[in-house]
């Protein structure tokens, strides 16, 4: 057997790690090293940055997935629709507490006692005691009255603003669309370059999520953002309508109290495991790497917290997009998930959140894989897939043994890499018992998933080739001469 000068051996941990590409990390060399350094799959954040400037960045993931024949996963993130005031005559004022501050229609530059805002909705849909926080939060205006071209409000929280800085409304629904212009084109320019996910910020509700999923045509998964109050009232009908979701951070902490975040985090993670779908922590995880070569203490005890409460991913921002230590802040990263997958409690802690299967065969056989390969001491489940739905089923079950899924489908193999603990292989499909077995087998040993004498389980659907029929679980043991004198016909 000739081994792959480029391959690289299986991650040893089953969290995957997302990294955010930008200015610090968005050549070819970059993206390279980044890999190296432990990043599973790369987000493009579509709030930066032109189109064109976007093209090179996915071509040269493309290009490292190519060198090293690993499925690699990108994430297009849409920006969403950003509420924001006017301009200001000088570019600044300060409002002081207690003075009255009035959003209104006008364009004129505003003042320290008005401002216009552009948005119609926020105005059909506020209400007198509601809140309105401006520049992530740090300014805070009380709804005193309103009419159809006024706001008045009352500065709770006074200081600097400054043209065109970010509002909030975290106490009413704003009736606006998910998708901006700028989105449904960012949209349709992703899936015409191939990424494996679309990411819908600013979810409120589950008929959010709808129209993107119409232009989407099933040609990328969909990822929702929580990330504003309303979602949570209805989380469970959004994780529904999904493929899977974001805890992002960063404008759930402007829009609730800070001590509010820790537990619908674990609320979010805990859905989101339960209904089977992917979710990804995120925002600020290493927040001090932008700057410095290691974490803080705490920074480092809450990405273990999101392991712990068995996250599928963990994700970077600005550490890896424009921070000064991008390679090191993946490697920390991996280092931090390879130390807590390690702790002997590891195991016990994943599986505080109780995932019943549903009443199907391939749920039943997900849980028993789980159970066998405890009981058999075997060192890998195996499954051929076509949807990855067999994947996931297996996922939602955080097996203690790493997930080998082989696919004829390249979009599906690369969709998988947010999944948690799987290996990603693709490659032709099988036409029989025999040859599902020996194949399971070859590549299993020839990725470094097991070794000669281990047992794995190979779970697949007969008859092949039909989506969602899984209804088979075989156990294996690996002679370890399965490659020997084997000639692949130009395929896995």
């Amino acid at each position: 057997m000739t081994l792959n000068p480029n391959h690289i051996a299986p991650r040893s941990r089953k969290v995957r790690v997302l990294a955010t590409l930008g200015p610090a990390s968005n050549t070819l060399e970059m993206i390279t090293t980044l890999f190296q350094a432990g990043a599973d799959a790369f987000r493009v954040n579509m709030s930066h940055g032109d189109q064109q400037s976007k093209i090179a960045v996915i071509q040269a993931i493309r290009s490292m997935e190519e060198r090293f024949k690993r499925p690699t996963t990108i994430l297009a993130d849409l920006q969403g629709p950003k509420l924001r005031v006017g301009k200001f005559d000088g570019g600044r004022v300060t409002l002081e507490h207690g003075s009255t501050f009035v959003l209104d229609h006008d364009p004129t530059p505003g003042n320290a006692s008005r401002v216009r805002l552009p948005h119609k909705e926020i105005f059909a849909a506020i209400e007198p005691g509601a809140r309105l926080l401006l520049d992530d939060g740090k300014l805070v205006l009380r709804v005193t009255e309103h009419d159809a071209d006024r706001i008045v409000t009352t500065v709770e929280v006074g200081g600097p603003l400054s043209d065109n800085k970010g509002l909030n409304v975290p106490d009413v629904v704003i009736p606006m669309a998910a998708l901006t212009e700028k989105d449904r084109s960012d949209l349709a320019f992703a899936i015409d370059q191939g990424v494996d996910w679309i990411a819908l910020s600013f979810v409120q509700r589950p008929e959010d999520l709808w129209e993107a999923r119409k232009l989407i045509g099933g040609k990328a998964a969909l990822l929702a953002k929580i990330e504003k109050p309303a979602a949570i009232e209805r989380l469970e009908e959004i994780v529904e309508a999904c493929d899977g979701v974001m805890v992002a951070r960063g404008d759930l902490g402007v829009e609730l109290p800070p001590q509010s975040v820790p537990p619908l985090q674990k609320r979010i993670v805990e859905t989101a495991r339960r209904m089977g779908r992917p979710v990804v922590v995120a925002t600020q995880m290493l927040e001090s790497m932008i700057q410095s070569p290691s974490p803080t203490r705490a920074e480092v005890s809450d990405v273990a917290t999101a392991i712990y409460d068995g996250a599928d991913a963990i994700m970077l921002s600005a550490e890896s997009a424009a921070g000064q230590w991008p390679v090191e802040s993946v490697a920390m990263m991996n280092a931090i998930g390879d130390a807590v997958e390690r702790d002997p409690m590891h195991g016990d802690r994943i599986h505080f959140t109780v995932t019943r299967p549903d009443p199907t065969t391939a749920d039943a056989l997900a849980e028993a894989a789980k159970n066998i390969a405890d009981t058999v001491s075997a060192s890998a489940i195996i499954c051929f897939t076509m949807s990855g739905s067999t994947a996931r089923r297996i996922a939602r079950e955080r097996p203690a043994v790493p997930i080998l899924v082989l696919t004829p489908s390249t979009d599906t193999a690369r969709r998988l890499g947010l999944l948690w603990g799987t290996h990603n292989v693709n490659t032709r499909d099988v036409e029989s018992f025999e040859e599902m077995v020996a194949k399971a087998k070859r590549i299993a040993l020839r990725q470094g998933i097991a070794k000669a004498g281990d047992r794995v389980i190979v779970m697949a659907g007969v008859p092949f080739r039909t989506p969602g029929s899984t209804n088979v679980l075989h156990v294996v043991q690996i002679v370890g001469d399965e490659l020997k004198d084997y000639r692949a016909p130009g395929a896995q």
